[in-house]
């Protein structure tokens, strides 16, 4: 086994981003609510792709269209790229980022970038760091049904690269990057700033952890080498 390509979150591994969750998921909720899903079906503090999902079932259970149910979820994720199209505009990229993608160039390994955010707000980041070159492959929620920590994103994304799972390294900061990584059986690592947070990754399927980007090419020579016979 030889590590051919690189899979990156964005938010919190290649950027961070200044958003407030909390507003994005009330005004999304709110929407849902007034287009007739009952309150006590949407919780606060799940995240708008469980909204989502709870919704489809709501109205598909009330024999509403195929076109109906799409245009509520689009109408929904619009709202949600409003506040990341407008948090992307003071988004600041991680120490070591610029750094790292070059040297993974240098090592004509593939990268590509598995987010959960929207193809304008991801274009507009990669656009506004010059960092857009260095990935051969962008999957945002725009091209999957289910994002992640559903498989079928990063699926998506091994499929366009054209590689094998267990050639890929997949890097991430949360739960949502571990789990599909574990269940794809690439190889998952998690990038932890806070001690806190490695053993959640840990607990996630993490391979690996590393508690700055810049560790990552050298993590990736030694899975190399310590694979040769």
């Amino acid at each position: 086994m030889t590590i051919k390509a690189v899979i990156f979150d964005l938010d919190g591994t290649i950027v961070v981003f200044n958003i407030d969750s909390r507003a994005v998921r009330a005004e999304v909720r709110s929407f849902l609510i007034n287009a007739g899903v009952p309150a006590s079906v949407l919780l606060v503090n799940e995240s708008i792709f469980e909204m989502l999902k709870k919704t489809e079932i709501f109205l598909k259970n009330n024999e509403k269209t195929q076109e109906v149910i799409q245009k509520t979820r689009d109408k929904a994720l619009g709202i949600a790229e409003k506040f990341e199209y407008e948090a992307a505009k003071t988004t600041t990229l991680l120490s070591g980022v610029l750094e790292t993608l070059k040297a993974l160039k240098k090592m004509n390994l593939k990268s590509g970038l598995c987010t959960n955010n929207s193809e304008k707000t991801a274009s507009y980041i990669l656009s506004r760091f010059k960092i857009a070159e260095y990935f051969d492959v962008v999957t945002t929620r725009d091209k999957v049904k289910n994002v992640k920590p559903n498989t079928e994103h990063l699926e998506t994304t091994l499929n366009a690269l054209n590689v094998n799972p267990n050639e890929t390294v997949v890097v991430g900061d949360a739960r949502m990057d571990m789990i599909p990584a574990q269940e794809m059986k690439t190889i998952a690592v998690g990038l932890a700033t806070e001690a806190s947070l490695q053993k959640e990754l840990v607990n996630a399927g993490a391979d690996y952890i590393i508690t700055t980007i810049v560790d990552l090419p050298i993590l990736v020579r030694c899975i190399n080498k310590t694979s040769k016979p």
